[in-house]
């Protein structure tokens, strides 16, 4: 089913239904959870496909390693689990099975960042992106709404490279008109043209960036907003023309500050065009446990928090 611009969706509900209709008329594709196909939304594919989902069980360990184990049979391998555990739990397995062996397994982690809510700290996964983008060979997505959720788990089920794709709890708006829409996979792109400074984001905060341009608009500011929807490998030539053009550059993030989007666009731009670059996201701290809209508002990733932060920025 086509999204409509503006449609309000859940990015692992886009997931469960791409997955589905992949394997409808695709037999290499299998899936594995860790017994919470219902909150990852794999569930759609097991009533698809019941003969290619695995539930591995609470045992993220087991479903990493039985992924890894289907993809030597030629089997291209979806596993799915909440961002924590996929990352977090079961780091070890990711790292020297997956990576170490190039497993054409799929790493789609869900109820990422602080939006997990009132699970609290020991679920909410802020450091999950550091942990991936240390690993190597490891590919990043990051997508923004339903429409670049669909495009990226189509693409990443024709690449045979280990990848990690994550998404949030939340419910967000479409952006993308799914008619005209175009995916390059390392291409990021420029949401709103601006002079005066850059927005550089990803995921559920895209939408708390544009509105935050709006309002810096308001201000007499034009703001620049980019989604980077892959963190690794990162599109550094945009990231330079962005500094070149505007040499003021905001990175904003469901994620610790440390590691994650604004640590690659730091590295980026340290080896190649040093540029000012102020990170927003969760800085280095255990977050608190809370409804998704409040804690957003808690740690300034709404809208609003992000334009007064770039004014005082710039004062």
């Amino acid at each position: 089913m086509s999204l409509k611009k503006g449609e309000v969706t859940a990015l692992r509900k886009i997931y469960g239904e791409t997955l589905a209709e992949l394997g409808k008329t695709r037999e290499d594709i299998v899936v594995v959870d860790a017994d919470l196909s219902h909150s990852t939304m794999t569930m759609l594919f097991q009533k698809a496909c019941p003969d290619r989902f695995f539930n591995a069980g609470i045992a993220e360990q087991d479903a990493i390693g039985l992924a890894c184990g289907l993809s030597t049979c030629n089997k291209t391998a979806f596993v799915s689990t909440f961002a924590i555990f996929a990352t977090g739990r079961a780091y070890d397995q990711v790292r020297n099975t997956l990576a170490y062996s190039y497993c054409n397994v799929k790493i789609v982690a869900t109820h990422a960042g602080i939006t997990v809510g009132e699970d609290g700290a020991t679920h909410q996964a802020l450091e999950d992106v550091a942990l991936m983008r240390a690993v190597p060979g490891m590919e990043i997505f990051v997508p923004c709404d339903g429409v670049e959720t669909k495009a990226v788990i189509k693409y990443v089920s024709e690449t045979k490279k280990p990848t990690y794709v994550r998404l949030p709890r939340t419910n967000l708006p479409t952006l993308f008109d799914e008619e005209e829409y175009q995916f390059n996979p390392y291409e990021a792109k420029i949401l709103k043209d601006g002079s005066d400074l850059t927005i550089i984001t990803n995921g559920e905060t895209t939408i708390e960036c544009l509105n935050a341009a709006e309002m810096l608009m308001q201000k007499g500011i034009n703001a620049q907003v980019i989604n980077m929807h892959c963190i690794k490998p990162l599109d550094c030539e945009i990231v330079i023309k962005a500094a070149k053009k505007t040499n003021k550059i905001f990175t904003v993030e469901n994620h610790s500050i440390i590691g994650g989007l604004g640590s690659a666009v730091c590295e980026c731009l340290s080896e190649n065009y040093p540029a000012k670059v102020h990170r927003i996201g969760i800085n280095d701290e255990f977050a608190q446990s809370g409804p998704q809209r409040e804690l957003m508002k808690f740690y300034k990733l709404c809208g609003e928090d992000i334009c007064e932060t770039i004014l005082n920025f710039n004062k």
